[in-house]
């Protein structure tokens, strides 16, 4: 029986028809279905004449229900200090206010709108330029036009 040498015809298309490797990327945080997997690997692996203490269980449950508890209300005070941001913005509405621009110098006129997103939160827009909320330095009544009747 003859056993012949293998080719080593290696070309760049070979190689990549057998490249399999995949880039993962590593969840960062565990959620729910994870803990109830490892809670089932654990179940699986224990020994079956020395059972795990199901108050061990329990524990471990209300431990991670009250970590969730922990991150949804972070995450609620998150969405509350943005709605907060907002009203107060929107109350500036037709105030005259000085803000800083961001050379901090300081710039005084009309608010026109109120903006907002997720990443720079509520901004202020004044003679079509936006300035964020935050750079307020001073709040002032906005006078009534000349042409208008005093109000009775």
């Amino acid at each position: 029986m003859s056993v012949s040498a293998p080719s080593s015809t290696n070309t760049a298309a070979n190689v990549a028809a057998y490249d399999t490797t995949t880039t993962r990327t590593p969840k960062q945080t565990l959620d729910s279905d994870d803990f109830m997997k490892l809670l089932a690997v654990q179940f699986q692996q224990q020994d079956p004449m020395k059972p795990t203490d199901d108050t061990a269980f329990i524990a471990q449950m209300a431990q991670f229900s009250a970590l969730q508890t922990s991150t949804t209300t972070a995450t609620q005070m998150g969405l509350l200090r943005a709605d907060q941001q907002t009203a107060t913005a929107s109350g500036l509405l037709g105030r005259t206010v000085t803000v800083s621009d961001q050379d901090g110098n300081p710039v005084t006129g009309q608010v026109s709108a109120v903006t907002n997103s997720d990443t720079d939160g509520a901004s202020l827009v004044i003679d079509g330029k936006s300035y964020a909320l935050s750079t307020v330095q001073r709040v002032e009544l906005t006078p009534a036009p000349a042409d208008l009747p005093p109000a009775a």
